[in-house]
């Protein structure tokens, strides 16, 4: 990296003295990138390190050892089988879920979620969107620091055991909704934690005493859960009934994927891997769903590069951030795949992607590639208003040229949406869902009723 001089002549880097210049030459500067991209241009980097233990397997001795509970999918959860990194089974729910929102979702990409519940609407899949959540506090933890084990355990107990709970005040049995994670960082940093938490005996005490005094135990035990699920495994495990919906021709439609770190790096092994999907050699979660809707899923030589968001540096190092995502990445799937969309699957990516764009321009570049989640792009395909639902218009990426790609007429439903937002001022909004499913407890509760 490359030191920044104050009027003291410092050097500041936002991160201490152990960053220090490479002062590599521009010719070795790419021989070191080549090596790079040659090594971790398949799946070999996850594969060749020493396979690890399924943490699962703890899970089941100390449920047997009466020390934990296990949240399991069960079958009125509808699950759904696929092969991880190492070829072991994960249960994927598909219906009963109880959404795990993302701060940063519901802050900065709104139509992230709604293009899920919308799909899901469309697909008549249970669930509950209940108020009743905390953020993980993961972005603490990753980007200051100031965060600790306990902490992140014990929210993370105290969130999964809300969604265990949710149902009681509709006379449904506990367990009867099992946690959909929304958010990249959440699911890795709940693997991580998770783990922890089955590997430390010590840390379960420490957390026992907290979660006990929240009235978050179950028969005076910790609930673990079967399964730690992001919503793109659902959409992946969903995609064939997803494009069976379609209604949108996305033939043509060039795309290109950004994994993101903390949904595939962290806790490798737990991740979806489908032989079906690159031939296995890659994450499948995004790519499974682009390539059922229709799209070209074009490769570029910096697929696995972070997005440049990584926590710290959005906080301490913004102009590494904004420039990494310009030039390791949206300057890449331009120029090298001609790419007409990124698609990602986690808040930080997406964002960081989205709304970096304006820094090339404010230095007289045009580096312009709408960015999106995988699911807004499915939305989309399958018929959901781009402003209304998808709200593409909170994105500061250019999408006009897209929507006009698909056949969507960007300007009539602008129009159409324009005309929403009157019918809103007027006092007349439309639900997305019964709202009954975001507050299930409290005066006046009245129970929904449930699909046999």
């Amino acid at each position: 990296m490359t030191s920044i001089d104050d009027n003291d002549g410092k050097s500041l880097t936002g991160h201490g003295d152990e960053w220090r210049d490479t002062n590599l030459s521009a010719h070795d500067a790419r021989v070191a990138t080549n090596w790079v991209e040659q090594k971790i241009d398949r799946r070999s980097m996850l594969t060749n390190k020493d396979r690890v233990a399924d943490d699962r397997d703890i899970m089941w001795q100390l449920e047997k050892d009466g020390e934990i509970v296990v949240h399991r999918v069960n079958d009125g959860n509808k699950p759904s089988i696929a092969k991880t990194l190492y070829g072991w089974d994960k249960k994927i729910p598909t219906d009963r879920l109880w959404h795990h929102k993302s701060c940063g979702q519901c802050g900065n990409i709104p139509g992230y979620p709604t293009s899920l519940l919308w799909m899901m609407n469309e697909m008549d899949i249970d669930y509950l969107d209940e108020t009743d959540q905390t953020s993980c506090t993961a972005w603490n933890y990753h980007g200051s620091g100031i965060g600790n084990i306990e902490s992140l355990a014990a929210v993370f107990l105290r969130n999964f055991h809300q969604a265990y709970v949710s149902g009681r005040p509709q006379g449904l049995p506990d367990g009867h909704f099992f946690p959909l994670v929304h958010c990249g960082t959440s699911f890795g940093n709940y693997k991580e934690v998770r783990g922890y938490l089955l590997h430390s005996a010590e840390l379960r005490e420490r957390v026992k005493t907290i979660l006990g005094k929240l009235g978050r135990l179950v028969d005076g035990k910790l609930l673990i859960p079967e399964e730690i699920v992001h919503y793109s495994e659902w959409v992946h495990v969903m995609r064939g009934e997803i494009a069976n919906r379609q209604v949108i021709d996305c033939a043509g439609i060039r795309s290109t994927i950004h994994p993101a770190c903390h949904v595939y790096k962290m806790v490798p092994q737990d991740v979806i891997y489908d032989d079906d999907v690159l031939d296995g050699n890659r994450v499948a979660v995004s790519t499974g769903i682009m390539e059922s809707l229709g799209t070209d899923v074009i490769d570029y030589s910096t697929w696995y590069d972070c997005c440049g968001f990584g926590f710290r540096h959005i906080i301490s190092e913004r102009e590494f951030t904004r420039s990494y995502a310009i030039d390791r990445k949206l300057r890449v799937a331009v120029n090298e795949a001609k790419s007409d969309v990124m698609i990602g699957h986690d808040t930080g990516c997406v964002t960081t992607l989205d709304k970096s764009q304006w820094i090339a321009q404010a230095m007289g570049e045009k580096i312009e590639l709408p960015v999106m989640a995988d699911i807004q792009f499915a939305a989309l395909a399958c018929g959901a208003h781009p402003y209304k639902i998808v709200q593409l218009h909170w994105h500061a990426s250019a999408v006009e040229n897209l929507l006009d790609k698909m056949g969507i007429d960007q300007k009539a439903k602008m129009a159409e949406f324009e005309q929403y937002l009157e019918q809103v001022k007027a006092g007349n909004p439309e639900y997305l869902y019964d709202p009954r499913k975001m507050i299930t407890s409290g005066p006046g509760f009245e129970k929904i009723e449930q699909n046999s």
